[in-house]
């Protein structure tokens, strides 16, 4: 059953790096996931989907991948830019402001 192995992004809702530092083995779904007509639950027979990994490395993933016959597919994260100038709050207020503070 093929796999990926990625580094997960942080959530949108946090300028924070928490859960980021772990690499995720995850098993991509064997079958599609089927609508309960009576309830309108989302289901699937594919119990391997609810597996989820972490590992420390990426090497470690694949070491993890390679031993127990694993096709395992790596995703390389992206890498963030870094800010040119790291600003406070205190500079919203600051008297060598290059323009005018405004609402």
């Amino acid at each position: 059953m093929p796999a990926r192995i990625y580094k997960p992004a942080r959530t949108a809702m946090s300028s924070g790096q928490g859960k980021t530092k772990h690499w995720i083995l995850e098993y991509t779904p064997a079958s599609a996931r089927s609508v309960d007509p009576l309830m309108g639950w989302t289901s699937s027979d594919d119990t391997q989907a609810q597996v989820r990994l972490r590992f420390d490395s990426r090497e470690a993933a694949l070491a993890y991948a390679k031993d127990n016959g694993i096709d395992a597919q790596v995703l390389e994260p992206k890498t963030r830019k870094p800010n040119i100038r790291a600003r406070g709050y205190a500079e919203n207020f600051a008297v060598d402001r290059r323009s005018a503070w405004t609402h």
